[in-house]
C-alpha cells in the first residue's frame, strides 16, 4: 500500500477537515484519507481554492472527531 501526503488539517468547517495541500497535486474526489496511526479519517468530498495549492475538504468518519484533527498530516491511501 502506497500513502501519498496529501497536506495538513488547517481548519474545520461545516462538519468537515480543510486541509491545505503542499502543492499542485491533490486526490481524488472519493479517496480514502488516513492520519499517521494509518487509521482512517473520513473521504475526500471536494477539492477548491487555488490551482497551485488547493484545499481538500474531507468528510470525516462518523467516528473522528474534528477538533482532534487540527494541525495533524493526513494521507490518501
Amino acid at each position: 500500500m502506497k500513502l501519498k501526503r496529501i497536506g495538513s488539517v488547517v481548519r474545520t468547517a461545516q462538519g468537515l477537515a480543510v486541509v491545505r495541500a503542499p502543492d499542485e497535486t491533490h486526490p481524488d474526489i472519493g479517496t480514502s484519507v488516513i492520519d499517521e496511526n494509518l487509521d482512517s479519517v473520513g473521504r475526500v468530498v471536494d477539492v477548491f481554492g487555488p490551482v497551485d495549492r488547493p484545499y481538500i475538504a474531507v468528510s470525516p468518519d462518523s467516528d473522528v472527531q474534528l477538533p482532534l484533527l487540527l494541525g495533524s498530516i493526513v494521507y490518501a491511501r
